[in-house]
């Protein structure tokens, strides 16, 4: 946090700092120093807030064959319920910008953190597979409006660090997956077994990124009341803010935005497959539950690392496809591996795959880079993740019903691999350096 509290003692002018006493006025005032905190304040607010967007998830997925088993579900109810969570994010995801600016998006994200611990708190216990089904929704429309509003965040309050930003939360929403995966099986051990209290006690995560967003949670619009765009740091007095608000945008007749759209349907289409069904693929392989779930885990936590660099790196490049491609590559080896020797070779392949998933910071990146302002971010992430988590609504369900007929994973696998090549594609068509104002302004 120190870059922000560096900026902003700069704030002083130089007519000041020649006055005598100028040694003392180069002390923050209380109010910059109320500024400062305020600041890391909402940067802590955001960490916390992308920590808890996927353990709902993830949690589940290790724990997927206890809880069919717990409530009698069949192989194509489970892919239905690994299907919910894009569904989820596709349906209240798109509400997000309407409702944030009603009631300011630090008090929808307040609202979607509260959403998560309910839902999680509640849903093992509910009894019966539709009830567990509602209160997952209930957790995940939570998430979804986070989901779309972090870029907006970003953009708005960060113009000139859109990278390290996106970076950081990513980094965390890829630790909060990570390590949902891997301790929720020991967790659920210690607690004598209990897949229901195993996947109750992710709600106290989402009580603890509550408190931050308390503080936001009164003020409107996209930013709070005196609360300036962080500077880009280049001078002690230079300031960069977040380029004018522009008119709506005709978002559906923007080409950059329909390949972003599609790049993120299918990056979450492998995404939502591998956190519902890769343990469940190393299982049937062999591997002990405790060692699939930790499988899962280094997948995600791939995501940790490179989470950080790959939005920061991507924010240099005029063009982001030489990284889709990278990705895209490293997708099919993982899949081919899955298919040929799945336990011989479990550690590469989980490595191979979570590099290949690290599509999802790339394509937020994109989501910032695409647009000039922070309306058309709000626009675009709302269309480009509401029309992408719909495209890929169907894959987790289709994986658990060739799972079921095929009796095998070689037709599912043969499925993730073959949507690879399309996600590749379009990621290219949508990393060229252009902005949906370009293509989608109104006359």
């Amino acid at each position: 946090m120190g870059f922000m509290a560096r900026e902003e003692t700069g704030t002083l002018t130089s007519t000041t700092a020649r006055t005598p006493g100028a040694s003392a006025a180069r002390r923050p005032s209380e109010g910059a120093t109320g500024h400062v905190w305020r600041t890391r304040l909402l940067v802590a607010g955001i960490v916390l807030a992308a920590v808890n967007l996927r353990p709902a998830i993830t949690s589940l997925g290790a724990l997927l064959e206890e809880v069919r088993e717990g409530l009698g579900m069949s192989g194509t109810v489970a892919g239905l319920l690994t299907s919910v969570p894009p569904l989820c994010f596709a349906v209240f995801g798109v509400t997000a910008p309407r409702l944030a600016r009603r009631f300011g998006a630090g008090a929808v994200v307040c609202a979607g953190m509260a959403a998560i611990g309910t839902g999680l708190l509640i849903r093992p216990y509910v009894g019966g597979t539709a009830a567990f089904l509602a209160t997952t929704a209930l957790a995940l429309m939570g998430i979804a409006v986070s989901n779309v509003l972090m870029p907006v965040i970003v953009k708005r309050w960060f113009p000139d660090r859109v990278g390290s930003m996106t970076g950081l939360y990513s980094m965390a929403l890829a630790l909060g997956t990570a390590t949902a995966a891997a301790v929720t099986v020991p967790v659920t051990d210690a607690l004598g077994g209990n897949w229901r209290s195993g996947l109750a006690v992710w709600a106290g995560l989402a009580v603890a990124a509550v408190m931050p967003w308390l503080a936001f949670a009164r003020e409107r619009g996209t930013a709070p009341a005196g609360h300036a765009p962080v500077r880009d740091g280049e001078g002690p007095s230079r300031e960069r803010r977040a380029p004018a608000e522009a008119p709506a945008l005709r978002i559906t007749r923007s080409r950059t935005a329909w390949a972003l759209a599609v790049f993120f349907g299918l990056q979450a289409t492998a995404a939502y497959i591998t956190m519902g069904w890769m343990a469940q693929i190393y299982r049937d392989a062999g591997v002990p539950a405790g060692t699939a779930g930790l499988l899962l885990a280094v997948t995600m936590v791939m995501g940790v690392p490179l989470a950080f660099v790959i939005p920061r790196l991507a924010a240099r490049l005029p063009h982001q496809g030489p990284i889709v491609l990278v990705l895209g590559a490293s997708g099919l080896a993982g899949y081919a591996g899955l298919y040929f020797a799945p336990a011989a070779g479990a550690w590469v392949w989980a490595v191979l795959l979570g590099i290949a998933n690290c599509a999802f910071p790339l394509a937020l990146t994109m989501v910032g880079m695409r647009a000039r302002t922070s309306g058309g971010v709000a626009q675009l992430s709302a269309f480009a993740q509401s029309t992408g988590y719909l495209i890929s609504i169907p894959g987790p369900l289709l994986v658990g019903v060739l799972y079921q007929h095929s009796g095998g994973w070689g037709l599912p696998l043969a499925l993730m691999a073959g949507l690879m090549i399309p996600q590749t594609v379009v990621g290219v068509l949508a990393g060229r350096n252009r902005t949906v104002e370009d293509e989608a302004t109104p006359a």
